[in-house]
């Protein structure tokens, strides 16, 4: 009998740990648009996910052998178990066209599993020590905008410009966000502070995080000393949105985990250390815990926010934009208005080309129509780092006349996102060289 659990979302990341924990080898791919449109009504011929050459050349999947009618074909069969859908494809497997390039298929899937997916979705597999039936590997497909994809970008401390890779399942207990010796130590002092009662102080030594902007300056520092650039300047960085998307994507979270960490296993400790065994400090401390976790949730998505934001607004200062940063405009405060808000609100006489808007969101899951439904004769742009905007959402965003500006290599054709082809999409480069630099330079103080 076969199980959807699809609809059991409070049983998929259980899941995933249960086959990981059966796994020798893991594959982790974030979805193209070619990898998923031929599960669409109306999708290309493609039936299966691409293949990376690494991948297919390490020992992940079986060896590869020329067909005897048409030799430029490898192929090999690899039944594959889809926990998803409950189903073993005992005649899915691998397809390699050597007479196209590094063109390299999976194949024989379940089309459903890939129909209707937000942009930059995830496919998570592995290779089984021990096999279901047929089938020595097993594939999920995880959702961008479900709690599992966050969930498995944490985990395993998934970067902005990842695409994909293998991993060990050791791999997969926890990236961890500090070195050996840093969590020595913390280890360390924990138990010195339960053991001589206090316990207290140490909450109180960790219990303040750094501010937003210590956070931030520490991020743009550390990645100006590694690109070996002087300011955080956009004429200067080759490509300003790759840079402001590993800054506050991260770096800056990085950063942020490292402090995260002494704070919340202080709080855990002392939860822990008031009962007698691990099962009275689960079923006890349990409500502890939970508000524990339910605040450092919440803590870091309010972070995420400001962090944007905050780069953003370094970047335009250093690359001298005049702007006023939450200005009220009619009903509305966007982040940014260039020049100021008396020159967009109040200027009867200027042109359209003599003031911006400018709103920063980390996620377009946010509520960008909050940006404005106010016209003030000027451009209206929508800066994000986020790769999983839908199709949807940008026709949203042309029909209200909001331009939509995105890392480099978000823009790029052969990105997971829908980006590419929307002209009413720019990359940040596009933004600063074309809309300031060229159609508005009276909005630069050199201008």
């Amino acid at each position: 009998m076969e199980m959807n659990f699809m609809e059991q979302n409070s049983d998929q990341w259980s899941l995933i740990e249960a086959l990981v924990a059966r796994s020798r080898m893991l594959f982790l791919k974030k979805l193209s648009r070619n990898d998923a449109s031929w599960a669409n009504a109306g999708g290309g011929h493609q039936y299966g996910f691409y293949v990376p050459r690494t991948v297919r050349e390490s020992d992940f999947f079986p060896e590869l052998h020329p067909r005897e009618d048409l030799p430029h074909i490898l192929e090999a069969e690899c039944p594959s178990f889809w926990p998803q859908t409950g189903e073993i494809r005992c005649d899915s497997g691998v397809k390699y066209y050597s007479n196209k390039g590094s063109e390299c298929h999976f194949t024989r899937i379940p089309a459903e599993l890939f129909a209707g997916l937000n942009p930059a979705s995830w496919l998570l597999g592995g290779s089984l020590v021990t096999p279901e039936g047929p089938a020595h590997h097993w594939f999920m497909v995880i959702d961008s905008a479900s709690v599992e994809a966050e969930l498995l970008e944490s985990r395993l401390d998934i970067q902005a410009n990842f695409h994909f890779d293998l991993f060990s399942p050791a791999d997969f207990k926890q990236a961890s966000c500090i070195e050996a010796d840093e969590a020595a130590e913390l280890i360390d002092e924990i138990d010195a502070a339960l053991r001589n009662g206090t316990i207290e102080a140490l909450i109180a030594k960790y219990s303040r995080l750094p501010s937003p902007d210590v956070l931030a300056r520490e991020a743009r520092e550390g990645f100006l000393n590694t690109a070996g650039a002087g300011v955080f300047d956009p004429w200067a960085i080759k490509r300003p949105g790759d840079a402001l998307m590993r800054v506050s994507r991260d770096i800056e979270f990085s950063i942020y985990r490292r402090y995260e960490l002494r704070m919340r296993a202080v709080e855990v400790a002392k939860v822990l250390a008031g009962h007698d065994c691990p099962a009275a400090a689960a079923v006890r401390g349990f409500p502890s815990l939970n508000s524990i976790f339910l605040s450092a949730s919440q803590q870091r998505k309010s972070r995420a926010g400001k962090s944007f934001e905050a780069h953003l607004a370094a970047m335009l200062k250093a690359g001298g934009v005049k702007f006023e940063a939450q200005a009220i405009l009619g009903q509305r405060r966007p982040d940014f208005v260039l020049p100021d808000q008396a020159t967009v609100a109040l200027d009867r006489n200027r042109r359209f080309e003599d003031a911006a808007i400018l709103s920063a969101k980390t996620t377009l899951r946010e509520r960008w129509k909050q940006i404005t439904h106010e016209r003030f004769n000027c451009a209206i742009f929508l800066a994000t780092v986020d790769d999983r905007v839908s199709k949807e959402a940008l026709a949203d965003l042309r029909a209200a006349e909001i331009t939509l500006v995105v890392p480099e290599s978000l823009k790029m054709k052969t990105n997971e996102s829908f980006y590419f082809h929307d002209a009413n999409v720019i990359s940040f480069r596009e933004f600063f060289d074309e809309e300031l630099a060229r159609k508005r330079p009276a909005l630069l103080l050199a201008g």
